[in-house]
């Protein structure tokens, strides 16, 4: 920050986001000396903390966040002050609309970054940061989904057990459970036959088939016609 820059009035924003974290206050705590050290050391007037607890960074929608930008707009401050970055949001798209927003009248700074969205530098630092925040986000997801695939190319467990299955001892491969495998055959069978889904729960629960659940119920009939037939979109009784 540049000494010209010295003596802005700024609220100190804070996020966590459970209500354990929002309980125990360590988090809390930590933000809020960051925000005050540093803006001992750059000569900023902390006017007002304000905090979000329990809440999400996924949306802008949080309520003390609308309040602490309220407070930009009214001119109670000049700008926004966070411990970092990811406490505003994780979101390039919504990093982009406070951007074109709020802050390209109002001052942003992040402690943890330091961010000065006063000049153009501090701004491209910042749209540097969300993007390669974002990138992590998604490479962490894109391997999350491949791993997963591969589990279940290898017939391993991922999830809840499928109707038909069953998990074997090592609690990680899948085997064909006997007893349900014939009742999605039955299920199959009664629908080819022209029964209603209705009256395929119906017909299972008469003939004892075991659920896993107390009994068949319409819906669990249609799920599994939606799996065993792709094409079954009625679930409706004809």
């Amino acid at each position: 920050m540049r000494s010209s820059d010295t003596g802005a009035r700024v609220v100190a924003y804070l996020r966590v986001s459970t209500d354990q974290q929002a309980a125990a206050a360590v988090s809390l705590d930590a933000q809020r000396r960051r925000c005050e050290a540093y803006a001992s050391l750059y000569d900023l007037e902390i006017v007002e903390f304000v905090l979000d607890a329990g809440a999400s960074a996924k949306s802008l929608e949080r309520e003390a966040l609308q309040f602490a930008l309220g407070r930009l707009e009214s001119g109670h401050a000049e700008g926004l002050l966070v411990a970092k970055l990811d406490r505003l949001t994780r979101s390039v798209a919504d990093l982009g609309q406070l951007l074109d927003g709020v802050f390209s009248r109002h001052v942003l700074l992040s402690v943890a970054e330091q961010v000065d969205t006063r000049s153009a530098a501090g701004r491209l630092v910042l749209n540097i940061l969300a993007s390669v925040s974002q990138w992590e986000r998604e490479a962490i997801g894109e391997r999350t989904k491949a791993a997963l695939a591969t589990k279940k190319a290898r017939g391993e467990r991922v999830g809840t057990v499928p109707l038909g299955h069953a998990v074997e001892a090592d609690g990680r491969t899948l085997a064909t459970n006997p007893s349900e495998a014939r009742a999605l055959e039955l299920v199959a069978e009664l629908r080819a036959a022209g029964l209603s889904i209705r009256k395929i729960a119906h017909e299972l629960n008469a003939r004892g088939v075991p659920a896993r659940g107390k009994k068949w119920h319409p819906t669990t009939v249609a799920r599994v016609l939606s799996k065993l037939q792709p094409q079954e979109t009625d679930h409706e009784d004809k």
